[in-house]
């Protein structure tokens, strides 16, 4: 039994996890799933990814119960960044850019996290909005994007429902060049940013730096 219990989903996968962090992974939380983590007693719980719209998501008082049995509770990254931003003052740690980006109000769907994958092996087959966001506004950033090209691509992610979508459905909606449209397919390939990938791995070494150690 370990004293760290991670879920863990499309964001990263197992062997890489466990070359940042020794825990013990579960799949993505659920409704009722922290029930069972009371009567395990780790020293501390990260939720990065869980359930959304196909199931029951992990409830607000499921994770208060958990704490208040003086279990740490960490999220980050997807459905932990989501709960930690609304729970942070109770006491639920957050950590990541898509952490603060909800709790400072510049995100707020939950779709914003959302995508769908294999439930065996977690491969994502759908890109989150919010790494589409991160991204773009990384191109804009360093000049590759206009202000309206992004502005373009991010509201056709938005209309699209979140399994469908990817970097190349987004651009065959958008009006672009053919030629530009291939130019922005290629940078996205070189630069596309996995912020939720980047915050669960900040999560686990956070976890292995403060608790673990």
């Amino acid at each position: 039994m370990h004293d760290v219990i991670i879920f863990l989903g499309p964001s990263l996968s197992i062997p890489e996890a466990l070359r940042i962090l020794a825990a013990e992974y579960r799949p993505p939380v659920r409704r009722v799933d922290l029930l069972e983590i009371i009567h395990i007693r780790p020293r501390v719980v990260g939720i990065i990814d869980g359930v959304f719209f196909e199931d029951a998501a992990v409830g607000h008082r499921e994770v208060l119960e958990v704490m208040k049995h003086g279990i740490t509770v960490i999220g980050a990254s997807s459905m932990g960044a989501l709960r930690a931003a609304e729970l942070e003052p109770f006491g639920m740690i957050g950590i990541g850019e898509i952490f603060r980006m909800y709790r400072d109000g510049e995100i707020e769907s939950d779709d914003e996290v959302a995508l769908i994958c294999d439930p065996t092996t977690n491969m994502a087959f759908s890109e989150a909005l919010v790494n589409i966001r991160i991204t773009l506004r990384h191109g804009v950033r360093t000049g590759f994007f206009t202000e309206d090209e992004a502005e373009q691509i991010l509201r056709t992610g938005q209309s699209l429902w979140y399994p469908d979508r990817s970097w190349p459905r987004i651009l065959k909606e958008c009006t672009f060049d053919p030629d530009r449209t291939d130019e922005m397919m290629k940078w996205i390939r070189e630069h596309r940013i996995d912020q939720k990938q980047e915050d669960a791995k900040e999560t686990l070494a956070y976890i292995r730096d403060r608790f673990c150690s």
